[in-house]
């Protein structure tokens, strides 16, 4: 992931690698940039300095829990990838109101 603020304004790109880690930051504005791994599983790898056209051979690092690895996203990152089916998949049972009992 790289990231700049050497821009008019802060330049963020995300980008995925394929099944070998392979991966390739295309457009990218001439800049330096701070660039990173970040994913599952994953705490935030050292940021190294860049520049366009440089070659980087990054490494993940493993987070060392769940618990860990789940902090570097926040909770709506999470609830976001959500698929909540609609209610009427899940009615509610009939309720009988109960009186208060009087003191």
């Amino acid at each position: 992931m790289p990231e700049t603020a050497d821009l008019p304004t802060k330049f963020v790109k995300i980008v995925v690698t394929d099944d070998q880690g392979r991966y390739v930051l295309p457009d990218l504005p001439k800049a330096n940039y701070d660039i990173w791994v970040r994913g599952y599983g994953l705490v935030d790898s050292p940021k190294v300095k860049a520049q366009p056209g440089k070659a980087l051979d990054l490494k993940a690092v493993q987070a060392p829990s769940r618990a860990a690895a789940a902090a570097y996203y926040p909770g709506i990152y999470w609830y976001s990838m959500l698929n909540i089916p609609p209610a009427n998949l899940f009615p509610a049972p009939a309720r009988k109101a109960m009186a208060c009992p009087s003191r």
